[in-house]
């Protein structure tokens, strides 16, 4: 089931959103980095009461188990608990959150992707979207990444 996150998701969308990172990420980012990585510093981080950005969640039974995040014409964050991939959420997912931007009148969307990340490379592709020749330094949760730009017709 899918629904808007609201105030008192917090601590449970950062711990997705920091197991997800630990995971996917290690290879790609410092492992003392990711180790060190803690849901209750970033919890706080997270508003759930203003429109935008919005956060839809993927719940199963009262555990939230995956994230989108999308504002402005940008899908911002796409996470969900290792333990649950491969079972369809982040799909599901994601199609709620194109949904999303396409009803609020955007025509395409993008997201940024960590260099060299091919699990999100080959996800994204097989939702249509493509890598548009843009990149970008930025700096994300305090570690400078170097990241790609893809895009998708909504």
């Amino acid at each position: 089931m899918l629904r808007p996150a609201v105030p008192g998701d917090e601590l449970p969308v950062a711990r997705v959103h920091v197991r997800a990172w630990q995971i996917g990420y290690r290879g790609l980012l410092p492992d003392a980095y990711l180790d060190n990585l803690r849901a209750e510093d970033r919890a706080p981080r997270y508003t759930f009461a203003a429109p935008t950005p919005a956060t839809l969640v993927a719940v199963d039974g009262p555990r939230i188990v995956g994230l989108a995040t999308t504002g402005g014409d940008e899908l911002l964050a796409l996470h969900v608990d290792p333990d649950h991939w491969g079972r369809g959420i982040g799909r599901a997912l994601i199609a709620a959150a194109r949904a999303g931007l396409a009803g609020a009148g955007q025509a395409t969307a993008i997201l940024w992707i960590l260099d060299g990340n091919a699990r999100a490379d080959r996800f994204y592709r097989a939702d249509g979207w493509a890598p548009d020749g843009e990149a970008r330094t930025a700096t994300v949760w305090g570690v400078e990444v170097n990241e790609r730009r893809y895009r998708r017709a909504l």
